[in-house]
This record gives C-alpha cells, sequence and structure tokens, in this order.
C-alpha cells in the first residue's frame, strides 16, 4: 500500500472527497462546496493510498496569531490506522509558528485532539504556543 501525504488540492479528486464526506455522514459537501472550501483553506492535507485520496485535513491562518484546522476525515475503510494522525500531525508543522490552532472537535473524538496536544477551551479546543496564554486559557 503506498501512503502519500500532500498539499496539492489541483491533484485531488472533488468525487472522492465527496464520497469521503458522505462516508462519514456528511452529506451535505457538494463537490461545488468542497472546491469553494479548500480553495479559501490555506493549510492542506491530503492522504492517498495508490493515488486514491482517504483522507483529508484544512486549516485557515493569518500565519502569525491565529489558526483554525476544520474537516479532518478518514473514509472508514482506513481508520484507526493512525492516518488522522498523520494529518493533524501535518497541519500543526505547517502551523508550529502560530500561536494560537483552534478546532471543534465533532463529539466523541476530544480525546483524539487532546493526545496530539489540543486542549479543552469553554467552547471549543485550542493549543497556544505562548505558555502564559496557556495557563490563563486552557484547562
Amino acid at each position: 500500500m503506498d501512503i502519500k501525504i500532500h498539499s496539492d488540492f489541483s491533484k485531488v479528486n472533488l468525487e472522492e472527497m465527496k464520497e469521503i464526506y458522505t462516508s462519514v455522514g456528511w452529506t451535505k459537501h457538494s463537490e461545488e462546496i468542497i472546491k469553494q472550501v479548500f480553495e479559501a483553506s490555506n493549510v492542506l492535507a491530503f492522504v492517498t493510498v495508490n493515488g486514491r485520496v482517504i483522507g483529508f485535513g484544512r486549516g485557515m491562518s493569518d500565519g502569525v496569531f491565529n489558526a483554525a484546522i476544520y474537516d479532518v476525515i478518514v473514509h472508514p475503510d482506513f481508520q484507526k490506522q493512525g492516518i488522522a494522525k498523520q494529518i493533524m500531525e501535518y497541519l500543526l508543522d505547517k502551523l508550529s509558528n502560530v500561536s494560537c490552532v483552534h478546532l471543534i472537535s465533532t463529539t466523541g473524538n476530544e480525546g483524539f485532539y487532546k493526545r496530539l496536544g489540543l486542549k479543552k477551551l469553554k467552547t471549543g479546543m485550542a493549543r497556544y504556543l505562548n505558555p502564559n496564554l496557556t495557563n490563563e486559557y486552557l484547562e
């Protein structure tokens, strides 16, 4: 199995991405919406197996103070194999100099994000580089 991770949106198939959204119950993502949200995002991660997209994630950032990660999704046939962790590590690496990274977890996945270094906020999850902000805002 040839697993690769990259950030080139021009190399992915929108139909495959839509299939992945649908496979996890996110049915409102048309190919047009997928194209719009990924083109508006400036931090991207795509995981392929033998050239076929099996998972992805995206983020938006000002490059200095704030970023948010969205849509970390892996097709159910490939879940529980560390692929979502690879996606998150890839995105977090790209955002390593950003002071605060926010993420809203889907219900039941909070522990996964906590194991990657994010901590719970009242209304979401975040990671701060500044220890003073960590002590002030995070549990």
